[in-house]
């Protein structure tokens, strides 16, 4: 096909391992087929770059972004259909051109956290994938202490409807809400419920919490019978991070402190963390700071969490902050996500013989903003 058939000259080309200053990318057919510092001269539709910086399109391996999509305030509710279709949007605009999202099996949380709506999400994003502009996967999140998610679960994985999966615990004193009034505090200003509402929920958990481990064990499992990467969420301590590397873990996302990223890291577990945190210096629950694991080595991968248009902004505030060269702050975002879930022979870097996901990013007043994006050589967004 023509339009994805061309020639991109002038960039300056990120590559895993440093950064051709000058440089011209031959796409044939949406794949990459030359990458080089000289000139191409073929008769081909030629794109000049005009010095902006090419990338791989980004991958985020989660993304709850879709929660606010659906309800941006609390009760009122849009169409998943509608919702998907105009994050979809976003996620171009902001050079992500995978995104898994991430949606959470959570019958004690609040909100759309709900077996019955993540399960609808589900097969509405199955059903209409080949319908967005960039590759869009589907992440189930298993709160543990929801029994009753089960089935639904069983459901969507012997369907292969999921392409990741991941267990989180948000039983407050431990995880994320090491702090009960941290708990409360998230979940009581953003949907407004009382202190006694609150207890209700958090006893209930703790109740829940006691007898999880044989229904974790199982569903586990059957991820694994299909292949799934297993992820594990907030992970507080090296005895847990031990425990869940024998069930099978290979990517912890969001370990809360040093002691649980480095266990990650030592037993060769990917560590994935909030671009928010890497953007903003700090975690919004004053846990582990993504800019201090990854100077100290234990951060491999940045996802968006809440925010997708963090993700670019940070990869460039760890380059102008001088944690890390450019390449490798853009290989968090593109090289080692596509790595930990077994994507890189078709994504996650510029190659001869890989898919062209590419963002073109201008620089403007020390502001990465993205001029074009492209998914299989088909561009999917463009302000230029």
């Amino acid at each position: 096909m023509f339009d994805r058939d061309f020639i991109i000259v002038n960039g300056k080309i990120v590559l895993p391992h440093g950064i051709l200053q000058r440089g011209s990318i031959q796409v044939e057919e949406g794949r990459i087929v030359k990458v080089t510092e000289e000139g191409i001269r073929l008769k081909r539709r030629s794109l000049d770059a005009r010095g902006r910086y090419i990338m791989p399109g980004m991958i985020d391996l989660h993304s709850d972004a879709i929660e606010k999509e659906i309800e941006p305030r609390p009760n009122s509710r849009f169409p998943i259909d509608i919702a998907l279709f105009e994050l979809d949007k976003k996620f171009s605009a902001c050079g992500i051109t995978t995104a898994f999202h991430a949606i959470s099996y959570a019958g004690d949380e609040l909100g759309i956290r709900s077996n019955q709506i993540a399960t609808e999400t589900i097969k509405k994003l199955n059903q209409m994938r080949k319908k967005f502009g960039i590759r869009t996967k589907a992440h189930a999140r298993f709160e543990i202490t929801d029994r009753e998610a089960i089935p639904y679960l069983e459901e969507i994985i012997e369907a292969g409807c999921i392409d990741l999966f991941s267990i989180m615990d948000h039983t407050p004193g431990q995880g994320q809400f090491k702090e009960v009034a941290f708990f409360k505090n998230y979940y009581g200003t953003v949907y407004q419920k009382t202190d006694a509402e609150l207890e209700k929920i958090i006893e209930r958990k703790k109740e829940k919490a006691k007898a999880m481990r044989g229904h974790l064990q199982y569903i586990l499992n059957l991820c694994l019978s299909k292949n799934l990467r297993l992820v594990s969420h907030d992970d507080d301590s090296q005895e847990k991070v031990a425990w869940l590397s024998q069930m099978g873990v290979s990517i912890s996302e969001f370990p809360v402190n040093l002691e649980a990223a480095r266990a990650a890291s030592e037993r060769g577990i990917h560590i994935c963390l909030g671009s928010p945190n890497a953007l903003r210096g700090e975690s919004q629950s004053k846990n582990l700071s993504a800019r201090e694991a990854i100077s100290l080595g234990y951060g491999n991968i940045l996802c968006s969490d809440y925010s997708p248009m963090s993700m670019l902004h940070a990869v460039f505030t760890l380059w102008r902050v001088g944690i890390l060269s450019l390449h490798e702050a853009v290989n968090l975002v593109s090289l080692h996500p596509a790595q930990a879930v077994g994507l890189d022979h078709e994504v996650g870097s510029i190659a001869e013989g890989k898919e062209a996901d590419l963002v073109w990013v201008e620089m403007e007043d020390e502001i990465p903003r993205v001029r074009k994006a492209f998914v299989s050589g088909r561009e999917v967004y463009s302000s230029c």
